[in-house]
């Protein structure tokens, strides 16, 4: 069975950062993609990055670009986001997402194959 579990969220000031990670446990296979989405109160969940695990290509939100990283730690199995630069606006329940192809979906998360609970990021002005 897989299964995603998402931590790290917490409260931060406006221009700080947090790291979430999402543990990955369950697949028989390496070639599957991880995706971080999130949701603002009284808004659609949204993605916000993906990374494959095949060849680590990467894909970020635009309003998250040259702030947020994804990366991945094959061995751990953990896939982090490293946010930086916090604003306001990033305040949100995030959500770790899988799916068993290489390829990063722009699928909206129910369609993805497998998801995690999410973690509250609050960033203050």
């Amino acid at each position: 069975e897989v299964q995603l579990q998402a931590s790290g969220g917490g409260l931060v000031q406006a221009g700080g950062s947090l790291r979430l990670s999402c543990a990955v446990s369950g697949f028989t296979s390496d070639d599957n993609a991880i995706g971080w989405f999130r949701q603002a109160p009284g808004k659609a969940r949204k993605g916000v990055s993906c990374i494959s695990s095949t060849d680590d290509s990467t894909w970020y939100e635009d309003s998250v670009k040259g702030r947020f990283t994804i990366s991945s730690d094959k061995i751990k199995k953990i896939v982090y986001l490293q946010m930086n630069s916090l604003k306001p606006e990033d305040t949100a329940e995030y959500y770790c997402a899988a799916d068993a192809h290489y390829w990063c979906s722009r699928d909206p998360i129910h369609e993805w194959d497998y998801r995690g609970r999410g973690t509250l990021v609050t960033v203050s002005s």
